[in-house]
């Protein structure tokens, strides 16, 4: 998830100087319309599908698995915050022995 959040700074650290050189080509009358239109396509929408694949590649292990029940689970960063260790359906950090219900 953070990857995601990281990607978006990046491109709006590129997409606003960019911006900023191609005001005095650009009328004013669009300058709003093109900014709309820029910020959805580079920044919004590539993130969403980022969010999109990172749920649908970690939906199993949100759904079924112990650790989604389990308090020290963070379902942004799919990670125990108690061992600091990302379960994957076949491996579980604390082997269940540390499971707490939420």
């Amino acid at each position: 998830m953070g990857g995601i959040i990281f990607g978006a700074i990046i491109r709006t650290a590129i997409l606003i100087p960019l911006l900023w050189i191609f005001m005095d080509w650009i009328e004013y009358k669009y300058w709003w319309a093109v900014l709309s239109i820029t910020i959805y396509g580079v920044i919004i929408h590539p993130a969403v599908v980022q969010y999109k694949l990172f749920l649908e590649k970690n939906r199993e292990l949100l759904t079924n698995s112990l650790c989604s029940s389990c308090r020290h689970f963070d379902e942004t960063a799919v990670i125990c915050l108690k061992y600091d260790k990302h379960p994957t359906k076949d491996f579980i950090p604390c082997d269940g022995m540390d499971w707490e219900p939420k």
